[in-house]
């Protein structure tokens, strides 16, 4: 059982943003909506086996990028996809970060950006850095061009 579980307070969006985040990712389920009467209290879903609850709690309770949700994606067109799909209605950030339509932030990172800079030549990791700090949505192919320089 997973002992940590994010905890999403939305204004009265929870079930409309489980609903995209379920649509928008392959693995991904609504396990649970939680009712008081005819108003959708809460709802629980999983992405990628991971647990969420979305909570409807009022308009005191907003979204930060102090916190985001990071996601590993292993192609272009997953990068790509999420990029667009999370983005929609929302804002597009630098660096691979997003926030979607409900004010969460996300981070579509491909996980190549991850081995580039790991690099043992400091240069070549420092020329990734410099390619990925010019970009919005993370492009693989910028990435390799400056990691061979």
């Amino acid at each position: 059982m997973q002992k940590i579980t994010t905890f999403l307070t939305f204004n009265s969006q929870a079930e409309e943003a489980a609903n995209l985040y379920v649509a928008v990712f392959k693995d991904a389920k609504i396990t649970s909506i939680n009712r008081n009467g005819e108003t959708v209290f809460s709802v629980t879903f999983q992405l990628f086996g991971q647990n969420f609850y979305a909570l409807n709690g009022g308009p005191h309770f907003n979204f930060s990028p102090g916190i985001s949700l990071f996601v590993d994606c292993e192609t272009q067109q997953e990068v790509d996809e999420l990029w667009e799909k999370l983005s929609e209605g929302g804002e597009k950030g630098r660096c691979g970060w997003l926030k979607d339509k409900f004010g969460v932030s996300w981070q579509i990172i491909p996980s190549d950006l991850s081995k580039l800079m790991q690099d043992k030549n400091p240069e070549k990791s420092k020329r990734v850095m410099q390619a990925m700090m010019q970009m919005n949505k993370i492009v693989i192919a910028d990435l390799q061009k400056a990691y061979d320089g």
